[in-house]
């Protein structure tokens, strides 16, 4: 058995904490996002711009759930 396989596809319930820090990354991420907005002109770049700070939005929480 594989305990990083088990870990990375397993239900993780937020332990007490969990979802102010979730939240907290979630408000700053916006705030980032809405600079971007405001300032890059609309293009592929500021669209992949806006898709990867989703995706570090994601791998953020991840590793607060999982670890």
């Amino acid at each position: 058995m594989n305990e990083q396989i088990e870990n990375n596809f397993s239900y993780h319930a937020p332990t007490p904490g969990q979802p102010e820090i979730y939240q907290a990354i979630r408000e700053k991420a916006k705030e980032l996002a809405y600079l971007i907005d405001e300032l890059a002109p609309g293009s592929r770049e500021k669209s992949l711009a806006m898709t990867n700070l989703e995706q570090s939005v994601f791998w953020a929480n991840a590793a607060v759930a999982r670890n």
